[in-house]
């Protein structure tokens, strides 16, 4: 096995190297802390891309319904794709499910979107409710607010 590239070095390289160094069982030879490491934020990207996700499609749910006369073609498409694209996430990742049972988790998403809302149709976050208005099942729902 040629010389080991250091995580810092070379990231793609050592990735690489890692897997090689896995299919051939040479154990020793593992960047164990690091792959750890990579192993846990990969974990949290995949929530905070559902995370992402759930954001834009509840500001969009937010200026749909404070906003219905400006509603375009645009936030129609927002709103599929952001359904389709969370879809895709807990097929890929079925472990996900649970956040979106989350209330607390939910909320931080539902705060940032009434941020965004409050922006893009120039009305106070104090016009959206504090708690989040919609039920997970409403949230998913193409047919909800269409």
């Amino acid at each position: 096995m040629s010389k080991a590239t250091s995580y810092d070095q070379d990231f793609l390289l050592w990735t690489q190297q890692q897997a090689e160094y896995l299919k051939k069982g040479y154990w020793a030879e593992l960047d164990v802390e690091h792959l750890v490491e990579e192993l846990e934020a990969l974990g949290r990207s995949e929530q905070k891309e559902l995370g992402s996700y759930l954001q834009v499609l509840l500001m969009h749910l937010l200026k749909c319904q404070y906003q219905p006369e400006r509603r375009t073609k645009s936030w129609d498409n927002t709103l599929s794709n952001c359904r389709d694209q969370i879809q895709d996430c807990l097929e890929d990742t079925p472990s996900l499910q649970r956040f979106l049972q989350d209330s607390v988790w939910i909320q931080k998403y539902y705060r940032r979107a009434c941020r965004d809302a409050a922006k893009e149709t120039q009305k106070s976050v104090e016009n959206f409710p504090a708690e989040c208005p919609f039920i997970i099942e409403q949230i998913l729902d193409p047919s909800f607010l269409a």
